[in-house]
């Protein structure tokens, strides 16, 4: 029996429509070289997907593309369902974008500036006031209506950025480096604005700073030598290598000797009097056996615990396994 039919319609619509941005096989060539070759992935509302790539890598193509800025040499994209080359006026009007540098006129007020921005993007007039209103108030900046943007600190510029690319309600927002030099405070008030967006809209963050993407994202898409290297959630990303190092705790240590001497450890060092960090190879059943000789020798284990591989180490193990860039595309 076929389940898809006793689907209410109303229920089947949401299904269809989670959906906000889907690439399929998105490639371009710049003269003879590649940029980007075979990039696949999807953005659902609600989630922040982040873009990552050490620079060169191919995200500013990517999301060149994406914004319809530059025409892609094979494969698709699809905005709500709308194919941004064959329809890119209408695919268009779906998208908000902020790039690394906000493009504002230091000379307006706030809303001079976003009515200017809300009459580019085609708001109603009878519908700029509540635009205009809700985009200020969603981003804090309604008590700086009539302030010039030139006066405003670079935080609040970037909201101003922000504000100017959500006026239009668009379905996808698209954000490239927005936390670039600002100062740790503003950091952290555009992660919430951005999460604060992210809940009826689809957000793509592109970034190469492993924190910001670690602090902002749900899903991770990373791109290196012009190919996707890694398609998963962040806690897989996370966990996609695993511990090679674990520390112990000891009421009464042994020596390093004793610990070096199990086959699957290459080294040990006291971290402190009491506590050891252990590095080994193989599975982490090393820990067992840790157990075991502690319970036989009497070195009162007190705790035993792997070490989380930093982002860092994760983002340079996948960079070695992208194909070379002079690859040629099948």
């Amino acid at each position: 029996m076929c389940i898809q039919k006793h689907i209410p319609a109303i229920l089947k619509n949401t299904m269809e429509t989670t959906t906000i941005v889907r690439v399929e096989a998105l490639s371009h060539q710049y003269s003879k070289d590649w940029a980007i070759q075979n990039i696949n992935f999807e953005i659902k509302t609600n989630r922040i997907l982040g873009l990552l790539g050490s620079n060169g890598a191919g995200k500013s193509t990517t999301m060149n593309i994406l914004c319809g800025v530059l025409n892609q040499t094979s494969g698709n994209i699809f905005i709500d369902g709308i194919n941004l080359k064959e329809n890119p006026v209408e695919a268009k009007k779906l998208i908000g974008f902020l790039p690394q540098t906000p493009p504002l006129h230091l000379d307006l007020t706030v809303d001079e500036y976003l009515i200017h921005c809300a009459e580019l993007r085609h708001v109603k007039k009878e519908d700029l006031k509540n635009a205009l209103e809700k985009a200020k108030e969603q981003c804090g900046i309604s008590h700086f209506s009539n302030r010039l943007i030139r006066n405003l600190s670079g935080g609040y510029r970037q909201r101003v950025g922000i504000a100017q690319a959500i006026i239009h309600e668009p379905k996808l927002v698209v954000l490239d480096e927005p936390t670039n030099g600002l100062d740790p405070n503003q950091i952290l008030e555009v992660r919430k604005l951005i999460k604060k967006i992210s809940k009826d809209k689809a957000v793509i963050f592109s970034s190469h700073i492993l924190s910001e993407v670690q602090a902002t994202c749900q899903d991770i898409r990373m791109i290196e030598n012009g190919h996707m290297v890694f398609a998963d959630t962040l806690d897989a990303f996370n966990n996609y290598i695993e511990a090679d190092k674990l520390t112990a705790s000891f009421e009464n240590p042994p020596k390093l000797e004793s610990l070096r001497a199990i086959p699957e450890v290459t080294n040990a060092v006291f971290l402190s009097p009491k506590k050891v960090q252990i590095t080994f190879e193989g599975t982490q059943e090393v820990a067992e056996k840790i157990i075991s000789l502690s319970v036989h020798n009497d070195w009162k284990l007190r705790e035993i615990q792997f070490e989380k591989v930093s982002l860092d180490e994760i983002f340079a193990q996948l960079s070695k396994k992208a194909p070379s860039k002079n690859a040629i595309l099948s």
